[in-house]
């Protein structure tokens, strides 16, 4: 009999492999970092013995949740500026704080908030476009979290980062070289948006990508603003731009991509490229509803992201499962739209995919890392249930998150973090919040 680090036991285990089964009273063995068995828990402990068992009765397991597109260290920037314009909210209030605010030492602390938050939601890797990526990693190594960490490119400089465009393209391949190999972090180079970046700088960014095959990420398509920047200075829309460009791939994952054509949907389907829906953030600053049926039925590949904590307000990838599903069955008019079966699929597999983690996480197979969520279901508003897939879609929150996995160790073990000081964390916060707003 085989020694496992961990066993874990659930009346419902949730593989989010491709027949989308559900394993009664199943368990899951992790060994090291990975996954070493799964299945029916009679089978598994017929395999594997351990002196840790987790779980038990009332419990479901599945994939740890991926949050395809944020900006982690702005979540010390939530509710700064609320209910404005999203280009307002820019110039006059985010863009000034950050360039008031946003050092190295804002991103070490400011991370650890927004990673906290996360791991108590059940997210175990993040996306992020931001600056000072080396910080982020670092701390992300240290508590234990997997992060897809995307350093930015705009066309301007930014005092104390990056004093021209070229310095933007060291600190990108200088973190691709920092990073490169880590267990936690993938680096990753992240062009702002088509009215930030011009076209020599996504080509430049695209190669980069391309020369040390790390994925690139941008913002598209995400206000009628954007398209119509776009097409004032190159007589396209935003994809159709990025086509031109040569820039889209299969490495490109593009967050929002609201206001697309249905050539636009072909293009990015054609092309590969793996869309981060961000509904919460965009029906916030009445930025639009993307067409994500369309999305889908043309082939694209789409997974869930927050945003900022500065436009979202928070960082809790379950609320975004509910609100898509049932947002996009209102406008629709079709409530066989974003079924719970796609919403969680796009929470765990589909999301590990766009980001080029597929091989590695998002479902729960033998060999892959075990990145995995225990949630209770034995809260009134889980009670009684018939179909644990829209539970999860429908009524999981936050508060129901007991255990989190990340790379085979326990982060939070009976909803307390166990890599990261909360305390601390929450009393840092306070006092940068006292710096910010004074």
């Amino acid at each position: 009999m085989e020694k496992a680090d961990i066993i874990i036991r659930a009346d419902y285990v949730l593989p989010m492999e491709d027949d989308m089964a559900v394993i009664r009273d199943g368990a899951v063995a992790v060994k090291g970092a990975n996954i070493a068995g799964v299945g029916a828990f009679d089978e598994v402990i017929k395999e594997f013995t351990s002196e840790k068992i987790v779980g038990g009765k009332g419990k479901v397991v599945f994939p740890g949740l991926i949050n395809t597109h944020t900006h982690a260290a702005m979540v010390y920037f939530r509710g700064l500026a609320d209910d404005i314009p999203l280009m307002e909210w820019l110039q006059n209030h985010i863009w000034p704080a950050e360039g008031k605010w946003l050092t190295e030492d804002f991103v070490n602390d400011a991370v650890e908030l927004a990673c906290l938050e996360m791991f108590k939601a059940g997210v175990t890797t993040y996306c992020d476009m931001y600056f000072y990526q080396g910080a982020a990693g670092r701390k992300l190594e240290k508590i234990g979290m997997r992060g897809v960490l995307g350093a930015g490119i705009i066309d301007f400089p930014f005092t104390g980062y990056a004093s021209s465009v070229d310095d933007y393209f060291v600190n990108a391949e200088n973190h691709i070289n920092n990073f490169k190999g880590s267990e936690l972090v993938f680096p990753c180079i992240a062009p702002h948006a088509t009215y930030t970046c011009g076209p020599d700088n996504y080509k430049r960014a695209d190669k980069l990508s391309e020369k040390y095959n790390v994925p690139i990420h941008t913002h598209l398509a995400e206000t009628q603003f954007e398209v119509s920047e776009t097409q004032r200075h190159y007589g396209k829309t935003p994809v159709e731009y990025l086509e031109s460009l040569g820039v889209l791939s299969e490495r490109m994952s593009a967050a929002h991509c609201v206001w697309l054509t249905d050539n636009e949907i072909e293009l990015l389907a054609k092309r590969r490229v793996g869309v981060s829906h961000c509904i919460e953030s965009n029906l916030k600053l009445a930025s639009g509803i993307a067409p994500l049926p369309k999305m889908l039925k043309a082939g694209v590949k789409a997974a869930f992201g927050t945003d900022g904590a500065a436009s979202n307000n928070d960082l809790n990838i379950l609320g975004e499962m509910a609100t898509a599903a049932k947002v996009h069955k209102a406008v629709s008019g079709d409530p066989t739209v974003v079924d719970s079966k796609t919403a969680l699929l796009m929470a765990t597999r589909w999301g590990a995919e766009i980001l080029g983690l597929g091989d590695k996480t998002g479902s729960i197979k033998k060999g892959k890392l075990a990145d995995l969520v225990i949630a209770g279901l034995q809260e009134p508003h889980l009670t009684p249930l018939y179909d644990i897939y829209s539970h999860i879609t429908y009524c999981l929150r936050p508060s129901d998150v007991e255990t989190v996995v990340v790379n085979g160790k326990i982060v939070v073990d009976n909803k307390r973090p166990l890599t990261i000081d909360e305390e601390a964390v929450m009393a840092r916060a306070r006092e940068w919040q006292e710096k910010i707003k004074s």
